[in-house]
């Protein structure tokens, strides 16, 4: 029987945190329940460790920082992570995980969006932000995803060991999903019932700050995954301001022999130059990037051989 281990981040869920336990206690009696907490200033761990599941601390605030450390000292053949604000419905589990188990995907992604989110979100903003982001990665990636920051997801053992975790916040589900579409890995979206906190737990999650850094998460993981088409869009923008700037200019010369705006004619040439360095930024890029992700695809098979022996 493969072994599978539910994760449960936990930041201040003493109102909460017994019945995630207990609920994934009772849909995966045979999983172990980890809950990694993050410096909780309220009983949250004695109330984890009296429901039965094994407590560990992370001392580094913030959600990717728990997730690296999950990632790194748990082995399992199946990781299930989930919340532990009771958001997200534990009879749903095994349908998470199946794929993991059958082979058929390297992220199962529990698909709020599909179901009960919007109705049961009571933060108007996080609605506009999950659109917003889902947007961004599907149009910059080509793809269909529909729940892009998911707390419920389930991963195979190749994914959690080879996942280089970089991010320290609430981005850490975006830059799961750009990952595992950048490194073409089996994605599975498996629609959900979600229902919102219960009264009396508050939300970790900072609408406007932590949305700028899903926002700039994207941005720079778009300039590392795809720099040559990131840098020759900002190419054709500095060249196209170039001429722009150059057009009347040359104009002024053609009638009067004379370059009387010559600040112009220094920023037009200054602004070609930049676009062509930028071009020419992205394509060594890309070469590197085409060469990591080879390197991923080394690593990716000798872990794959190493797992069957």
């Amino acid at each position: 029987m493969k072994k599978v281990a539910v994760l449960i981040p936990c930041y201040n869920e003493a109102l909460t945190i017994e019945k995630v336990v207990k609920d994934f206690q009772q849909h995966l009696p045979e999983a172990a329940i980890y809950v990694f907490d993050n410096n909780s200033t309220d009983n949250s761990v004695e109330i984890a460790t009296n429901a039965g599941a094994i407590v560990e601390r992370v001392y580094q605030q913030g959600k990717g920082n728990v997730i690296r450390t999950m990632f790194r000292t748990v082995e399992a053949d199946c990781y299930l992570m989930i919340d532990g604000d009771d958001t997200y419905p534990a009879e749903e589990a095994v349908k998470i995980i199946q794929p993991i188990l059958e082979g058929r995907a390297d992220m199962v992604t529990g698909d709020r969006l599909s179901s009960t989110y919007f109705t049961e979100n009571k933060r108007a903003f996080h609605n506009t932000g999950n659109k917003l982001v889902r947007s961004l990665i599907n149009t910059i990636w080509k793809k269909e995803l529909r729940d892009i920051m998911s707390g419920y997801r389930a991963f195979s053992e190749s994914f959690v060991k080879l996942f280089p975790v970089m991010t320290s916040g609430f981005e850490i589900e975006t830059e799961m999903t750009i990952h595992a579409l950048d490194k073409r890995l089996s994605i599975v979206e498996v629609p959900i019932q979600y229902k919102d906190r219960p009264e009396g737990s508050e939300s970790k999650l900072r609408t406007f700050s932590d949305g700028f850094k899903v926002i700039k998460t994207i941005v720079t993981l778009f300039k590392e995954y795809k720099p040559l088409l990131f840098f020759g869009w900002l190419s054709v923008l500095l060249i196209g301001l170039a001429v722009l700037f150059f057009i009347p200019v040359f104009i002024e010369y053609i009638e009067i022999g004379l370059v009387p705006r010559f600040p112009t004619f220094i920023l037009s040439v200054f602004l070609a130059l930049s676009g062509i360095i930028s071009l020419f930024t992205g394509l060594i890029l890309d070469v590197l990037v085409q060469k990591n992700r080879k390197e991923y695809e080394i690593k990716w098979t000798e872990f794959y051989r190493n797992s069957r022996r």
